[in-house]
């Protein structure tokens, strides 16, 4: 497997948040969204084995574990590192965007689905039959550039009857949406969806890595 880096921190988002985590990142994407706040995971990284990532994951200690990107559904092993981290005794959780199937992943994987709106510029790639399979252990998250992206996701919201059935996360980009903006309009719609705030870019910077 590619992989840019594993590092402890705390999760930074999702109904997870706070609770510290170990962070396995993996390299390349095929998506370019407009606000991609990890770029640097698109290109490099080393090769390294099921064995070695699961290795270096218990010398750090958190029993909750994130994989990451890039995009981990791009790696073909991914399905089998998961595997080993659960048969470890971890809690697993992915993030990933919505253009990929999630069939290859263990019942008890965390999906955390990363649908994206209109203003990340890539919403032609979603496949949004993966939201069929969510359940209540999992999340999909909608990042909010303005207005228009947020009523887009409101409206699939409602369309796909998410509420009440998965977790829904709505995350205003950082530096760009106001959250207060994105609130006002949760609470006049009565939208039952979670803000959902990344924490880790107010305890540290929006540009730090390895935290």
């Amino acid at each position: 497997m590619r992989i840019t880096e594993i590092y402890r921190s705390v999760q930074g988002e999702t109904q997870y948040a706070g609770l510290p985590c170990t962070l396995v990142r993996t390299t390349g994407c095929d998506l370019r969204c407009g606000y991609c706040d990890s770029a640097f995971a698109f290109y490099g990284g080393q090769d390294m084995s099921v064995g070695d990532i699961v290795a270096a994951v218990d010398k750090l200690g958190p029993r909750l574990v994130l994989l990451t990107g890039g995009e981990p559904m791009l790696q073909r092993e991914i399905g089998d590192l998961a595997r080993r981290l659960l048969a470890s005794g971890y809690e697993v959780m992915i993030e990933t965007s919505g253009a990929h199937a999630l069939d290859c992943l263990p019942a008890d994987v965390v999906r955390i689905v990363d649908i994206k709106t209109p203003g990340s510029g890539e919403v032609a790639r979603m496949r949004l039959e993966v939201l069929d399979g969510l359940g209540p252990r999992d999340a999909v998250k909608f990042v909010i550039c303005d207005e228009p992206d947020y009523r887009w996701s409101a409206d699939l919201i409602r369309a796909r009857g998410l509420c009440g059935r998965t977790e829904v996360l709505l995350s205003p980009v950082h530096g760009q949406l106001d959250p207060r903006d994105l609130v006002a309009w949760m609470l006049r719609d009565g939208l039952p969806a979670r803000l959902n705030l990344q924490l880790h870019k107010y305890v540290w910077s929006a540009q730090a890595r390895g935290v």
